[in-house]
């Protein structure tokens, strides 16, 4: 199982790019005064609005809250005894879509990072990502909830542009200001109803109120310090980085200003604190890259030390993000139902498409495009995916038939995409996806169909109605989608062998 992660881990994002171009910081981005923000706490409540502040939300003193170390491949336990499970911001280019199913399935999260790895986006460049994602990799549209924008290259649009299509948060802000420092800008997650409050000196026309989005959340990402302090910053990747402005990388530097800015956290309000990496730059296996070894003891030294403190616990943005909607102290972090152990129920020896490894194998289709091939449970387009053609007509194989695609009422680890059936017959787990506007003119689309368009127009969804062997119930629409789906992968067959209409 060890490759096959690494190997998602490697296509997670957009690899090509060096990661001292891509979310680097080299000072402050926000001040008090750029910011301008006002927030009445006694206006803005959880679960759905919470003021930038650097104390823990809820009320709660800072010794019975958490840290949040994210997104790092790890096999390791948090205190209840689970798995930690990591953020994935996934694009278009080099990600093999049937590992994005299985880490899913795996319970982590799913996020997006837009189709090309472009910088302050257009909409198309963010909800294609959420068709292709959910077309190619079956992750339903209501589990996207995250957003970070490449280079960390965004502006007030962009924040528009997800609170439009149903977005629940950004990640794509930098806190770059020492939590020792009084005027630090490293807020708890908050929500825009009063605007932003970071990166007020680089995003025009944001904070003092702007953009006013309520109910949408903000994660800023937390800067490292080396030892010299606002001038040493160190963000995405720390570890390529040279500490202490020196001429070449060292490990045991690195790892002395990791664990420093990791205790001036914990000592203090205990704000989470974050790994944000390109997990390519890590991996033993992907061709090309040649880790240090020092690097990966490094890191696997600071996280073996982390755990050791009191109270840390390992978690992605969306763990956070319930834990922070309804807070709880340590004592009661079993109440947490996101902390829990969570493993689908689906018997080994049933042979089916659905992001569980024994379950699926031999059943992946193999969409051998030259500029990045991948393997996909739910049938290969005729071509690339691309901004203005995310969801392209299926590719059926002699001999084989189309695959369904994930529809609406139905969970990923109990859709049987070859079949069209949902294999789950019990409450335990019921499941009803949302559609999302992010079809042409701002349509609501759900998932479902066979490929060969955006997706289907969204009615309101059917109840749910357990495979029981005389048929399933799809949300209104689905069939039409499916229909259409069909036809338009057989003339696209037809044109492969040189037929003509």
């Amino acid at each position: 199982m060890l490759p096959r992660a690494l190997l998602l881990a490697a296509s997670a994002l957009f690899v090509t790019v060096l990661a001292q171009d891509d979310g680097s910081v080299s000072g402050p981005t926000s001040s008090a005064a750029a910011a301008g923000y006002s927030c009445d706490p006694t206006k803005c409540k959880l679960p759905t609005c919470n003021c930038a502040s650097t104390s823990p939300p809820g009320g709660l003193s800072p010794s019975y809250t958490l840290d949040a170390v994210n997104q790092f491949l790890a096999h390791r336990q948090n205190p209840n005894g689970c798995q930690p499970k990591t953020t994935y911001y996934t694009s278009l280019n080099f990600t093999n879509y049937t590992l994005v199913t299985d880490w899913f399935v795996a319970g982590n999260e799913i996020a997006d990072h837009t189709m090309t790895h472009v910088g302050d986006p257009p909409v198309d460049e963010i909800n294609g990502n959420l068709i292709a994602l959910n077309a190619l990799a079956g992750i339903p549209l209501k589990s996207i909830i995250g957003f970070r924008a490449p280079f960390l290259n965004y502006s007030v649009n962009t924040l528009k542009a997800l609170y439009a299509a149903g977005f629940t948060y950004d990640s794509s802000s930098a806190s770059a200001i020492a939590v020792t420092d009084p005027g630090t800008d490293a807020y708890w997650p908050y929500t825009l109803d009063n605007g932003m409050a970071n990166d007020c000196l680089d995003v025009a026309d944001s904070c003092k109120g702007q953009p006013a989005l309520p109910g949408f959340w903000e994660f800023p990402m937390y800067a490292y310090f080396d030892n010299r302090g606002a001038a040493g910053t160190h963000l995405m990747d720390p570890w390529l980085d040279n500490a202490n402005g020196e001429s070449k990388i060292n490990d045991t530097a690195t790892l002395e200003y990791m664990k420093s800015t990791f205790m001036d956290h914990y000592n203090g309000n205990r704000q989470p604190i974050g790994l944000y990496t390109h997990p390519v730059h890590l991996s033993t296996t992907y061709p090309g890259v040649n880790p240090s070894n020092s690097t990966i003891n490094m890191i696997n030294t600071f996280l073996d030390w982390a755990q050791e403190q009191s109270n840390v616990w390992i978690i992605n943005n969306a763990q956070l993000l319930a834990w922070m909607q309804n807070p709880k102290s340590i004592a009661d972090l079993d109440q947490v139902d996101a902390f829990k152990c969570s493993t689908p129920q689906v018997d080994a020896s049933t042979k089916i498409c659905n992001g569980i490894p024994a379950n699926e194998d031999g059943l992946l289709s193999h969409c051998d495009f030259p500029d990045f091939p991948f393997f996909t449970c739910y049938g290969c387009p005729e071509t690339e995916p691309t901004v203005d053609n995310p969801n392209p007509q299926q590719q059926v194989p002699d001999g084989q038939q189309q695959r369904f695609r994930l529809p609406a009422n139905c969970s990923t680890p109990f859709w049987d995409p070859i079949a069209g059936k949902c294999l789950c017959t019990s409450a335990t787990c019921d499941f009803v996806d949302n559609s999302r506007p992010i079809g042409p003119n701002g349509a609501n689309l759900t998932g479902g169909g066979t490929g060969g368009a955006a997706g289907a127009s969204a009615s309101p969804t059917n109840p749910y109605v357990p495979f029981n062997g005389r048929g399933f119930a799809l949300p209104s629409g689905m069939w039409y989608a499916t229909v259409l789906g069909a036809v338009g992968a057989v003339l696209g067959t037809w044109g492969v062998f040189g037929w003509r209409l």
